[in-house]
Formats: C-alpha cells, structure tokens, sequence
C-alpha cells in the first residue's frame, strides 16, 4: 500500500502520481492523507487502482474517474465525480450539491446526504445515496439511475430525459415533465442489484419510481403551458 501526504506533497505531485499508473501496475493501493479539504484530490484517474481518501474533501473529488476506485472516509464538496466514466466513488459522509454531475457510467455511493442537483444532467451513471437529496436533484437526467433511500427536495427530475429514479422516502415536488412510473419486474430487478452493491440495507419494494412523461421531447402547443 503506498502512503501520499498533503500535508508534505502538492496536490498536483499526489495526483500525477495515481494518474501516471499504468493499467498493469503492481501499486493498486493508495492512501491519501491529510486531505484537509483540498479540491480536485484524486481527479482524472484512468486506472483500476483503489484510492482511499483519510479525511474531507473540497470540490470536484474523484471527477472524470475512468476505472478506479476511490474512497472518501469523510464528506465531499460540490461536484464529487463529476462527468465520471466507469469505476466507484464512496463518500462516508455528506455530499455538496451536484454530486455526480453529467455522470457517463461507473457508480456513485453517498452514505450521507446529497445537496441540490444530485445528477444532474446525468449521462449513464448510476447514483445510491442512503439520505436525503436536495432540490432539482437529477435536472435534465439523461440516462442512468438515480436511487434515494431517504426524502427528494423540490423540483425533482426536471426537465428528465430517459435516467430512472427511485426514493423510498418522500419527494416535496415533482420537476416539469416528471411522473411517478409503475414498478415492474426489470426495475425490481435494477433496484435490487443497485442496493446490494451500495450496501443499502432496504427492500427495492419500499421505493417509488419516477420517470419521464415525454411531452417535453418536441414542442407541442398543446404542452406550451409546460415549458
């Protein structure tokens, strides 16, 4: 396992060093300390290395990770794993607002809350948050699934494309364009898979699921009032 201190190395020498592994490397552990909030820790990863992160994070965390794995035990600041490629991110903690922003693939776990726009304009990345979510949450969600064990703020999923939602608590409001969906056996079946490798403890039948009404794909006079 190797050791890299903030405390005693730039952020950019921390992140040259996971960034320069090659996909056959032998250092495949890694562990971060003395985070102290610093931005952009861990960004831009191309390799299947495990990253764990030993305190809080400041903005951007683990963004553009493309087959790692990173670990933050502490919360994140705004834009943890944004415009992710594949891989895991694992924040202990709290989440800022636009967790998982423009997510292409790879899945997102947030122990605690998320604030406003939890994937937004998601593109294929899949988002488990075991607490609550902030308004706007999954605004312009293209593809993907976003799974809430707690309550969705207002304005949730608006404006959504073809990206899957599931909260088991309660939502304050639905977003334009935004329905609640039936549960069939295939979204049963997601769910399950989802929770189990976020480590959810909960029942895929305890949740609602929401998704498009399509009416907002092409502009219809009938739909004005909707825009």
């Amino acid at each position: 396992m190797q050791t890299l201190d903030l405390a005693t190395m730039p952020l950019r020498e921390v992140n040259a060093q996971l960034q320069g592994q090659a996909p056959d490397t032998n250092q495949t552990h890694w562990v971060i300390e003395n985070p102290r909030g610093g931005h952009a820790i861990a960004a831009g990863l191309t390799t299947p290395i495990e990253v764990t992160v030993k305190g809080s994070t400041g903005y951007y965390c683990a963004g553009m990770n493309e087959g790692a794995t990173v670990h933050v035990e502490g919360s994140a600041g705004p834009g943890v794993a944004e415009n992710m490629m594949s891989g895991t991110v694992v924040i202990d903690g709290d989440a800022s607002q636009y967790a998982g922003a423009t997510g292409h693939g790879g899945l997102l776990v947030v122990k605690g809350n998320a604030s406003s726009r939890c994937g937004i304009s998601m593109k294929g990345i899949d988002i488990v948050v075991h607490g609550n979510v902030g308004h706007m949450s999954a605004f312009m969600a293209q593809s993907g699934a976003l799974v809430v064990l707690g309550d969705a703020g207002d304005a949730l999923g608006d404006s959504l494309y073809e990206a899957k939602l599931f909260v088991r608590g309660a939502v304050k409001s639905l977003g334009a364009d935004c329905e609640e969906k039936e549960m069939r056996p295939e979204h049963i079946a997601l769910l399950t898979d989802l929770l189990a490798r976020a480590g959810a403890d909960a029942k895929p039948e305890e949740f609602r699921r929401y998704g498009s009404a399509r009416k907002l794909y092409h502009f219809n006079v009938d739909h004005a009032g909707d825009y």
